[in-house]
């Protein structure tokens, strides 16, 4: 930084820095740093919005460029989170290796079990009559499942799965149910709602159907998740 052309300094000295100015050199120091150690085409976390602006998806924290975004992935709060986020990954896999888990993220699956093929389903989209908000309801039909056996739905990212080129502008909802085949459903990589009268599963054992109720979050939430002191929205206000 160039001190010695600041007000009341003399010529060859240094001046005293505000604590603007010095917050402003450290972000620019965190940014150069970031950029010699971080491929954002590679970082999982990381994701741009449809009003160009950038996310942490670990962190839920939305940036205005990618500088800013840069300097907080070297920030105490990412650093914390990346280390929990390992700690956990490391104790999950441990767990489903003892318990006869295939990997990591894997589906639980039991060994020597044919498989007999893909479920059938039915995709409805729904749209919230108050709050406006856009969804999908699946209709799964498991007619030969086992009499113990309730299916399991989780969320996957784009870098998870192996079958295709990841692309972060997608997700996939995954249903798995023994005998049958595991399916996955290709979504918009959106943040979903996880109210309980937004996202709901629900298994009916007399016609053995699964059904799985998503509800996408507004713009509104989705530009403003996680901004501190933002007021509640008429949504939310009306639930």
């Amino acid at each position: 930084m160039d001190y010695q052309n600041r007000a009341g300094s003399k010529f060859g000295g240094g001046g005293v820095a505000s604590q603007s100015a010095t917050n402003a050199d450290r972000r620019e120091r965190l940014r150069k740093l970031a950029l010699e150690t971080i491929d954002l085409d590679k970082d999982p976390y990381f994701f741009k919005n449809h009003v160009g602006s950038f996310e942490c998806r670990l962190c839920l924290t939305v940036h205005q460029n990618d500088g800013s975004y840069l300097a907080h992935t070297q920030g105490r709060k990412h650093q914390t989170n990346l280390a929990r986020r390992a700690a956990k990954d490391a104790q999950l896999g441990k767990r489903r290796e003892e318990e006869g888990y295939t990997g990591a993220n894997a589906v639980q699956v039991r060994r020597n079990v044919v498989k007999i093929g893909r479920p059938g389903y039915q995709i409805t989209k729904t749209r919230d009559p108050i709050t406006r908000q856009q969804g999908l309801l699946f209709q799964i039909q498991y007619p030969d499942v086992g009499t113990d056996v309730v299916p399991r739905v989780r969320f996957m990212s784009a870098y998870e799965q192996k079958v295709e080129e990841p692309d972060k502008a997608y997700q996939y909802l995954v249903v798995a149910a023994e005998p049958y085949d595991t399916c996955g459903f290709k979504l918009q990589a959106r943040e979903v709602d996880r109210s309980s009268d937004k996202y709901w599963t629900w298994f009916d054992q007399d016609s053995k159907e699964f059904w799985v109720q998503i509800t996408f979050k507004t713009e509104r939430e989705e530009r403003y998740s996680g901004v501190p002191g933002l007021a509640p929205s008429a949504s939310r206000g009306l639930r």
